[in-house]
């Protein structure tokens, strides 16, 4: 008996110490990435330019974030992604409920052909092509609203809620209604307060996704007062690159070099949604979880 207990135990360790370390590693290589972009924006030009540096700065200076700091542009664009973000995540949010709850109901008539329709949109997709013409025939071209109304509306995201909505007891909406509460009654007095994890959840997606996204914002955007931070940054990367292909051997003595203003401006574009991500993670697994499994 105590042999077994000690084999046990001893695999028991064994197993703890080698997923701990493959847990380790995982987490190093997607930190990795951010890590070294913030030792490049914090280095000198000529350790950048000499491939000095790793994990940590080399020649510690802060001139690269003086020029995203100073850059009058870059703070447009972060205001405007913010607002911009903070419309969509909440229109997003309001049509998915009102897209979801419906369809989470056995007496929606017609609501399984519904739901079908909806879902094959996830497996096809009309191009690029088409949805640009159908943005620039509904006159969205430097619109505000050409980078909302398109990828207003996740499926993937609806149909977690719709999940979650149907594994809602039913005895919650048939008191409700007993007491006399119509549907938006229900949804807003019953349904909405027992969906916090979800509705966190699902926030959190549709606010990274609009942070995230510069595609759009190229193909139908051209007025500079518009563009999303994403699509600045992209410009500053590409402006980068043309600058160090053009650079000869005495840029190498520059406190800052292009790639080190690329790296601060990731960090600049970056550190506001990570602000965000602790305050909604203790509903994010939870709502995540309930969401995809339950009903």
């Amino acid at each position: 008996m105590n042999k077994n207990k000690i084999k046990r135990s001893l695999g028991e360790r064994t197993f703890t110490v080698v997923n701990t370390t493959l847990i380790i590693l995982v987490c190093f290589t997607c930190l990795f990435p951010f890590i070294y972009e913030l030792a490049i924006s914090f280095s000198s030009g000529a350790a950048v330019m000499s491939g000095k540096v790793s994990l940590y700065p080399i020649g510690f200076q802060t001139e690269a974030y003086k020029k995203v700091f100073q850059n009058i542009s870059m703070w447009r664009s972060l205001v405007f992604t913010i607002v911009l973000t903070v419309v969509y995540t909440l229109l997003s949010l309001t049509l998915t409920i009102l897209c979801a709850y419906p369809l989470s109901r056995k007496r929606l008539y017609g609501g399984k052909w519904i739901m079908m329709l909806i879902t094959v949109t996830m497996y096809f997709h009309a191009g690029t092509i088409p949805t640009y013409l159908l943005v620039y025939n509904l006159g969205l071209i430097d619109k505000v609203w050409a980078l909302i109304l398109p990828c207003v509306l996740n499926t993937f995201n609806m149909i977690m809620m719709r999940t979650f909505f149907k594994s809602v007891p039913a005895e919650l909406e048939e008191a409700a209604m007993i007491d006399g509460c119509n549907d938006f009654q229900v949804l807003w007095n019953v349904m909405l307060p027992v969906s916090k994890p979800i509705l966190a959840t699902i926030a959190l997606f549709y606010a990274v996704q609009r942070w995230n996204s510069f595609a759009d914002a190229l193909y139908y955007i051209n007025e500079p007062k518009l563009y999303p931070l994403q699509l600045k940054l992209q410009q500053i990367i590409q402006q980068g690159q043309a600058d160090n292909m053009m650079s000869d051997i005495n840029s190498q003595l520059d406190v800052v070099v292009p790639k080190t203003v690329q790296a601060a401006s990731i960090i600049f574009a970056t550190v506001p949604i990570l602000l965000v991500y602790p305050k909604l993670q203790k509903y994010f697994v939870k709502g995540a979880m309930i969401g995809a499994v339950k009903g």
